[in-house]
């Protein structure tokens, strides 16, 4: 899976304009140096937050490249708190989506109401849960959720715009619902043995009228958009 998203990551920014040099393990000739990306997170933990791998694989492909990236999180509470060796939700514990999105971006995380699609070339929302819980009900109330106002206005604004939209694992979820006819891919549309045990993600998709591609990588040129399948 790190390999699929070391692809989106390349396809994602090779649809930003490049400048002409080398950058490093990229072994490439491409550099983003003039590139602003936002990334937005939603909390610090697979089960109730941001995948954190998937977040430093981002972070790691956008730094190499040159990117100039700034992260993003909603001010709000978080669903509820996973103690992530039990696997079960902590009793009488709350965070804070902001707050525990700081734990990735090292303190330097903005206020996803102040994110304006005027002042980035691109967006790129990782996976977690917390997609699902944080920046929708996604996990509770299926394809009745609703999706954070400041998700729903990045989502539309760079939509509007023409630029770029990368969303990993459960994110394409957000998508799929505030944007009709988008086509996106969550991975497989089976479970096959409980190998894809989410699978069940692609009839929401469906159901909000969004269209589904079963492939680790898909990137939808019409919409300049770029999903992928994950953990």
């Amino acid at each position: 899976m790190l390999a699929a998203r070391s692809t989106v990551c390349k396809s994602f920014l090779s649809y930003l304009k490049p400048q002409s040099v080398c950058v490093g393990l990229f072994h490439s000739t491409t550099n983003y140096r003039s590139a602003k990306v936002a990334v937005v997170l939603s909390g610090c933990g697979v089960y109730d937050g941001t995948e954190i791998h998937e977040a430093s694989a981002i972070l790691v492909h956008l730094s190499r490249s040159g990117a100039d990236v700034q992260m993003y999180a909603p001010d709000v509470v978080q669903m509820h708190v996973i103690d992530h060796i039990k696997g079960q939700p902590a009793e009488k514990e709350t965070r804070h989506v902001l707050s525990e999105s700081a734990r990735i971006a090292r303190g330097n995380v903005v206020d996803l109401a102040k994110l304006s699609a005027q002042n980035h070339d691109a967006v790129i929302f990782p996976g977690g849960f917390g997609a699902a819980k944080n920046l929708s009900t996604f996990a509770v109330d299926g394809k009745d959720c609703k999706v954070n106002k400041d998700v729903e206005r990045v989502l539309k604004d760079f939509h509007r715009a023409g630029k770029p939209i990368g969303l990993c694992c459960i994110s394409p979820v957000l998508a799929a619902k505030v944007l009709p006819g988008v086509e996106v891919t969550v991975g497989h549309e089976e479970e096959e043995g409980g190998k894809w045990p989410y699978a069940g993600t692609v009839q929401a998709i469906r159901a909000f009228g969004g269209n589904h591609c079963v492939k680790e990588v898909h990137i939808s040129f019409n919409l300049s958009f770029r999903t992928e399948e994950a953990f």
